[in-house]
């Protein structure tokens, strides 16, 4: 079975890619954005059936390596 897991910038780390893309986002008009956070998205293929344990062991991942 898959997960899909997004990694994010905690709050506190600047983010100068998602300032960027917020920028360029007003200079096209969108001035009702008011932030933007840049993160990956990765998919884990986990040789498991039971969802609950493939959440524990991608909640796992994420912690140690992600």
């Amino acid at each position: 079975m898959r997960a899909r897991v997004y990694v994010t910038l905690k709050s506190s780390v600047f983010d100068p890619q998602g300032t960027t893309v917020a920028e360029a986002l007003h200079a096209l008009g969108y001035q009702m954005v008011s932030g933007v956070r840049q993160g990956k998205y990765f998919e884990l293929e986990i040789n498991e059936n039971d969802p609950e344990k493939i959440k524990i062991i991608a909640n796992e991942i994420s912690k140690k390596l992600l």
